[in-house]
């Protein structure tokens, strides 16, 4: 079987990849602290052939970041790193009651070219209440939400991810789901949800540097996700 596996850096998926998901805006999260990482990792995906990153730091009740104040740290990278990278500002918003009040006056940071998409994360054990009517509410103010990391939330199973693919929602594989970052369990749901097609985008959710090396270095991926994960260009 590992002759059918490829190394996560030669395997080809970032060859013209666009990251839809990392923490690597220093400063405001639970992942890059510093400048100086943040333009190692951009240095990594220039030589790995990434077109385009999409910083999504998070915004929570426990990390009340505002728009504003992350654009003004954005701006600081983009002064900062001067590659051919091409440079975006999003968010991961925990649907939470920050998230209520923020979407209200409509005081976000949306997703893709159009800004038309946010993404969206929950609790991994419990849904937020009335999640579905939540979901509706956000597409009925003409934004579509993208889930992120859906494998990683223990309360969805099949019929659950099913039924938000029928509401109109987008998924957001989290590569390092599929190289066993979160456990095998983890591991096991993506492979099914890629399989079965449901996913429409995909990021690595990366935190750190050195989580990035890590997954270059050793980890691997078989050609059938290879082909799978390269073919997931929203």
């Amino acid at each position: 079987m590992s002759l059918f596996k490829k190394n996560y850096r030669k395997s080809g998926i970032f060859q013209g990849f666009t990251e839809w998901h990392c923490h690597i805006l220093p400063g405001v999260d639970d992942g890059v602290e510093t400048m100086e990482e943040s333009l190692q990792i951009l240095s990594c995906y220039e030589e790995l052939g990434v077109q385009q990153v999409w910083l999504t730091p998070h915004i929570m009740e426990d990390v009340p970041n505002t728009p504003d104040k992350l654009r003004q740290r954005f701006d600081q990278l983009c002064q900062s790193y001067q590659g051919p990278i091409t440079l975006h500002l999003a968010a991961e918003n925990m649907v939470d009651n920050l998230f209520l009040e923020r979407l209200a006056t409509n005081d976000l940071l949306p997703l893709g070219s159009k800004g038309d998409h946010l993404l969206v994360e929950t609790s991994y054990f419990n849904p937020p209440y009335r999640f579905r009517d939540i979901l509706e509410d956000i597409k009925s103010r003409g934004y579509t939400p993208v889930l992120a990391h859906p494998e990683r939330y223990m309360y969805m199973d099949d019929a659950y991810y099913l039924d938000l693919k029928k509401r109109g929602i987008l998924f957001q594989l989290n590569l390092m789901s599929m190289l066993g970052y979160y456990g095998e369990p983890v591991r096991k749901k993506a492979q099914n949800l890629l399989i079965s097609g449901l996913y429409s985008l995909c990021g690595t959710d990366i935190h750190s540097y050195d989580t990035l090396l890590d997954a270059l270095s050793d980890k691997s991926l078989t050609s059938k996700q290879v082909t799978a994960i390269s073919q997931l260009r929203w």
